[in-house]
């Protein structure tokens, strides 16, 4: 079994509520990744519920005559449902005690673990090349779970839009970054 999993940030949007589309930058963006992915030979593509995952990846989809699956489990972490001025404190430590959970939000462990069944479904299914759609905590979580390395300091470098390639055999894995926004920007100058 040899499956590749294109991971996914979505692009620049107007904010961060599940019905926030893409701004006019992040559509062109959507743009630039679906000619960036065209020659992956993609079998399905998964995206988070929230508009701006969805936009993301529509035109990749149209261009390969694909149907996008949406998948509740790629939806973004919930750090907490009140208010945290030192939010980025707050979720750094979550990368830190991986059980750590805030009023109304859901732990690290929680949020990697939907992200993680998500996979794995991918992983059993007929698909050799699939595309997850989602969102930053999460995809990080995602990272950190195959790379220890990964953690909080790679939430804070992911890009939006931003691609991992992981590539999974019976018995490996490897991941890989393949999006660098400063050779895309340049690429389409």
């Amino acid at each position: 079994m040899n499956k590749t999993i294109y991971i996914i940030r979505h692009c620049e949007a107007e904010g961060q509520a599940p019905d926030a589309p893409l701004t006019e930058k992040g559509k062109e963006q959507a743009e630039k990744l679906a000619a960036f992915l065209y020659e992956k030979k993609v079998d399905r593509i998964i995206s988070s519920p929230f508009l701006r995952a969805i936009q993301t990846v529509e035109p990749l989809a149209e261009a390969n005559n694909l149907k996008i699956k949406v998948d509740n489990r790629l939806r973004e972490r919930v750090l907490s449902s009140a208010s945290m001025p030192d939010w980025m404190t707050k979720l750094e430590a979550t990368y830190k005690d991986l059980d750590l959970k805030y009023e109304g939000g859901e732990s690290s462990n929680e949020a990697t673990g939907r992200i993680v069944e998500a996979v794995n479904e991918i992983r059993e299914s007929d698909a050799d090349n699939s595309i997850i759609v989602a969102h930053g905590g999460i995809i990080s979580l995602l990272l950190y779970y195959y790379d220890k390395n990964a953690g909080f300091e790679a939430w804070r470098k992911l890009s939006n839009p931003d691609i991992y390639a992981l590539q999974i055999s019976d018995d490996n894995y490897q991941l890989e970054r393949l999006w660098e926004e400063e050779q895309n920007e340049k690429r389409a100058d």
